[in-house]
């Protein structure tokens, strides 16, 4: 049967994978333009990127806490919050790409980078959902 949870669960990993492949696609190019530490960093990045989306793959709905209050006007808030930070971070991830392509310098996007993985990772753990 086509809705089987075998297949589902294979189309949730086809993102983060999709992603993780994008990061040995754009560490090799790196890489063989002679830029091996651009290289690592893209690729962590992305590997990050796609650790993220991996392990938000099987979250239900947005969870309510009483920081939000109740109800709709409550509901709409998260879901306005967790969007926000879902494109901040691909705007992070994208641009520092895009600047490692280029050639440019991607300081300032590693260290945005750094700053968002580590506070969804502190944020993961502090609210007891664990890794």
């Amino acid at each position: 049967m086509w809705i089987a949870p075998e297949r589902r669960s294979l189309s949730r990993w086809a993102v983060p994978g999709l992603v993780l492949g994008a990061g040995v696609v754009v560490g090799a190019v790196l890489a063989a333009d002679g830029r091996s530490g651009t290289a690592l960093i893209a690729l962590a990045a992305l590997a990050g990127y796609a650790a993220y989306l991996a392990y938000r793959r099987n979250e239900p709905a947005l969870p309510l806490s009483e920081g939000f209050g109740s109800g709709t006007r409550a509901r709409a808030h998260l879901r306005a919050a967790a969007m926000t930070g879902d494109v901040l971070t691909v705007a992070v991830v994208g641009g520092l790409v895009v600047q490692a392509l280029r050639g440019a310098d991607i300081t300032a996007y590693v260290w945005l980078a750094a700053v968002a993985g580590v506070t969804y990772l502190l944020s993961a753990v502090a609210s007891g959902r664990g890794l």
